[in-house]
């Protein structure tokens, strides 16, 4: 290929292979995942045919790990981040030292040296930041108390992947000799002076400087340059943490989002991103297959099994032990200790940095690879059964929920969506005294229904379990006011199998959206640009007449 041509070629090709593939394991039922996994593989360096080029799908998927990390900062505030550091911080340390030492124990096993052993077991201690965030988003759980104890758990993770990737060649390359006990003290003071300074920096100028650029942008009126706004901070952000103090790309684009979350303005930040994040996300799992080189199942079986085994139990293990140590419920332990059964980027960096160190042998970095590649095809298998574990520990309704489900019977009308449409209909109707029921996934917005009156159940209307725990089967009308087209066709569909006698109203941008709501079930759809024209006509005629 020439070489003008490589990073076109490799963008087509991960993204056409991974939509056959992705596609295909949809269609059996699993999870698209594994497409996407194996769509790597297939234009991997190890198997015949088209070879896309590495290094730039590597480079492509950190973009991805960015902009998820980015969006997971939005609705993550500094108070969620504290609230779970006194399980976070231990837990995760914890977690890693018994991760490092299962490591260790099989390196030294299979012959190597001490210093490789621990690389190893470091390599195998740290989930993947994609494959974890993934996970939470598929179950709407990033903004619950367990997935705020695993984003936590993943921030302390990084934190000390990223003490590591510096430690490593003060005490392993040639300056690390020179300086011995005092040079390795120094380096590992230097490093945690420049996090506190990025952490510093973070909340005391980028506080004050990033939510002042993104409303002077929102003010402009440019959809255009609002999005370019959101990815210049995004991006620069990061690039600019890894950069200027030594922190990983993911970590900078977290705080970058945490410090945007804060603003009125993070929803509409999230929906810009979105697109471009699952698309780079897609990128990073077909870079995770192109690494993997399938001759080493065949010739080294015992210790890829080994090493899937400490990935998937003894990490799980210890995970699930220590968050019920610290006296939570099962459902939370289950969930963190799962969400880290699995390996990832910072894996791959730490195997790349062992073997050019000549600290791991090259045999460790295969294992790694298998080690992640089997981890991230099971995770979501061990997922699926966790949520089913847990759908029974949740049977017992909270009180809350319980006072939900009967104001749901008593409310004619269910709201899908409190933003800027549903926040007028909800005041309308609970001005008159009317109960309404209000799905919203975004906590600021439910607080605002909360206040206006409603009665709020948090979570994915896309849902049938949420649909029916806002008591839709005997509601008399559903209000669908989120502007998602795709998203308002699977609810109409949802609720009008539930509830045929069900009056639904939804809202639409294009004559295609309304055509595809009416044959989905709904009874009138509403579109903003035939509303406002047909107002504006109405008031011009009235002021000729």
């Amino acid at each position: 290929m020439p070489q003008e041509t490589t990073l076109i070629g490799t963008v087509v090709a991960g993204l056409g292979v991974a939509f056959l593939m992705g596609a295909l394991a949809h269609r059996i039922k699993i999870s698209p995942i594994a497409g996407y996994l194996l769509a790597g593989v297939m234009v991997g360096p190890f198997t015949p045919g088209f070879v896309a080029d590495t290094g730039l799908a590597l480079q492509l998927a950190e973009i991805g790990v960015i902009l998820l990390m980015f969006g997971v900062g939005l609705h993550f505030s500094l108070k969620d981040l504290l609230s779970v550091r006194r399980i976070a911080v231990p837990g995760a340390i914890a977690q890693i030292a018994v991760a490092t030492a299962l490591g260790m124990m099989l390196g030294l096993y299979l012959g190597w040296s001490v210093e490789g052993s621990a690389v190893f077991g470091l390599a195998l201690s740290v989930a993947s930041t994609v494959v974890l965030l993934r996970a939470l988003q598929s179950l709407d759980m990033v903004e619950t108390e367990k997935g705020r104890i695993a984003v936590g758990w993943l921030i302390v993770e990084d934190l000390v992947m990223v003490l590591a990737l510096v430690l490593l060649p003060a005490m392993f390359g040639s300056r690390g000799d020179e300086g011995g006990t005092a040079g390795l003290l120094q380096s590992a003071a230097i490093v945690l002076l420049k996090v506190v300074a990025f952490v510093a920096f973070m909340f005391v100028v980028a506080r004050r400087v990033l939510p002042w650029v993104l409303h002077w942008v929102a003010h402009s009126g440019s959809r255009e340059l609002f999005r370019l706004a959101v990815l210049a901070i995004a991006l620069g952000v990061a690039f600019g943490a890894a950069v200027i103090f030594d922190v990983s790309l993911a970590l900078g684009a977290f705080f970058a989002g945490m410090i945007l979350g804060e603003t009125q303005l993070s929803r509409r930040a999230a929906e810009e991103t979105l697109p471009l994040r699952d698309a780079f996300a897609v990128l990073f799992f077909v870079s995770v297959g192109m690494l993997f080189d399938p001759k080493v199942l065949v010739e080294q079986p015992g210790p890829v099994l080994a090493t899937v085994a400490i990935i998937v139990v003894g990490k799980s293990v210890a995970a699930y032990a220590l968050v019920r140590a610290f006296g939570h419920k099962s459902g939370t332990a289950l969930t963190v200790s799962v969400s880290l059964a699995q390996i990832g980027e910072f894996s791959f960096i730490l195997a790349g940095l062992g073997v050019g160190l000549k600290v791991l042998p090259e045999t460790g970095r295969d294992l790694i690879l298998a080690g992640s590649l089997l981890s991230i095809l099971f995770n979501p298998i061990l997922f699926s059964l966790a949520v089913k574990r847990m759908k029974a520990e949740e049977e017992v309704q909270e009180p809350d929920m319980e006072a939900a489900a009967h104001e749901a019977s008593n409310a004619g009308v269910v709201l899908i969506g409190y933003g800027r449409v549903g926040s007028h209909i909800g005041h309308l109707i609970c001005g008159r005294g009317d109960g309404l029921m209000v799905i919203e996934d975004q906590k600021d917005m439910a607080a605002a229904a909360r206040d206006a009156g409603a009665t709020v159940i948090v979570g994915d209307a896309t849902k049938e379990s949420i649909l029916r725990q806002a008591g839709i089967d005997t509601a008399t009308t559903l209000l669908i006011a989120i502007p998602e087209g795709v998203e308002a066709g699977a609810i109409v569909r949802r609720a009008r199998a539930i509830n045929p006698k069900l009056v639904i109203v939804a809202r639409a941008h294009s004559d295609e959206e309304v055509d595809d709501l009416v044959r989905r079930g709904a009874d009138h759809v509403v579109m903003a640009e035939r509303e406002t024209a047909s107002r504006m006509a109405e008031r011009a005629m009235l002021k000729r007449a």
